[in-house]
């Protein structure tokens, strides 16, 4: 295997989308030839296809074709560029790991993967999380399901970063309504993406996430499409999330869906996490206010003892919110850097 990680940690998958056929069934075997033999895209791909399907290292490949070694690396590049080649992590060995196995036995979760970020910035380990949920999540699915979704930054870059697939039947629902964010991972774009990646039905929730009155509110809750769209998202058999936090700076203020006041009427309350725009106290139980009255989108009521419960958790600043998302019994998948597991098992 050629790539930085251990070998335990991944595995590797070549896409030679432009090779039908193994370059090498032409007849030539192993004898050498002449790049002039193989030119333009297919010397590429035979540099590829040597490389990791033969095994055959950069100096073995330049002898073979009669390349430079600096060549066989800028083809290697260029692969990766074309998108010819795919490394796709193993979830296994992520649900392996030390730190996982304690994760499910400490909080009893159905299976934990744990993303090394030993030496990394908090947007490397950003990343890394997010690359290993889009790495698992196709796992986690089953034709028929229908995925409800939260919104934010987390959510939103990991449909981005899904590799395209294809499951029957799949409908991707949204949780909560539309809102003024400043961002582009709003609820309808998240769900809207990550239907396209997934090649599902995607079933937006076309209405706005709070309302100016509780009597608007009631009022298009009661419209017989709102209210068919509204039991759909609450037949959801599988939730995807990252829980928010109750910081003056979380996405639920910076998005227009509370005030700051509010948001302090919700903590002096006891909240401590904001799961698709509601408050859930430390233990997980939902914490009604003002502004539920006014909200269109399914209530936590509905997102307990579900088949599954994906909670993708990027960073330290949500610890506490994990904890308590986990504690309500939102929680049955964990996708975490090691850094928030070993803060969660502390």
């Amino acid at each position: 295997m050629h790539a930085t990680l251990a070998p335990s940690f991944y595995k590797c998958q070549v896409a030679l989308s432009l090779a039908k056929v193994d370059p090498s069934s032409a007849g030539t075997g192993g004898r050498k030839r002449a790049a002039a033999q193989v030119s333009g895209a297919s010397v590429v791909i035979e540099v590829a296809w040597l490389y990791y399907r033969e095994g055959l290292n950069q100096k073995e490949i330049a002898e073979r074709l009669s390349l430079s070694r600096a060549t066989v690396v800028n083809h290697l590049a260029e692969a990766r560029t074309r998108g010819l080649i795919r490394i796709d992590l193993d979830p296994s060995a992520f649900a392996g790991h030390a730190a996982a196995v304690a994760l499910t036995r400490r909080f009893g979760l159905a299976a934990a993967h744990v993303i090394p970020d030993e030496g990394q910035e908090e947007v490397g380990t950003f990343r890394r999380t997010v690359q290993g949920a889009a790495a698992w999540l196709p796992d986690l699915l089953r034709p028929g399901d229908r995925v409800g979704l939260a919104w934010g930054r987390t959510i939103y870059d990991l449909a981005t970063t899904l590799e395209p697939t294809r499951l029957p039947d799949l409908t991707v629902l949204q949780l909560v309504g539309s809102m003024a964010t400043p961002y582009g991972f709003s609820a309808e774009a998240c769900s809207s993406l990550l239907a396209e990646r997934l090649h599902a039905t995607c079933a937006n929730l076309h209405a706005p996430a709070v309302l100016s009155s509780d009597a608007l509110a009631a009022s298009l809750r009661a419209e017989p499409i709102i209210a068919a769209q509204l039991a759909g998202a609450e037949g959801c058999n599988k939730l995807l999330f990252s829980v928010g936090t109750c910081q003056t700076d979380s996405h639920v203020v910076r998005s227009g869906l509370a005030t700051e006041d509010e948001l302090a009427w919700y903590v002096a309350r006891g909240a401590a996490a904001v799961l698709c725009g509601r408050f859930i106290d430390v233990a997980g139980r939902w914490v009604e206010g003002p502004i539920d009255a006014r909200m269109i989108g399914v209530t936590p009521d509905y997102l307990i003892g579900l088949d599954m419960g994906i909670c993708v958790t990027p960073g330290l600043d949500k610890v506490e919110a994990t904890r308590a998302a986990i504690a309500g019994g939102y929680v049955t998948h964990l996708i975490a850097p090691l850094s928030v597991a070993q803060a969660l098992l502390a």
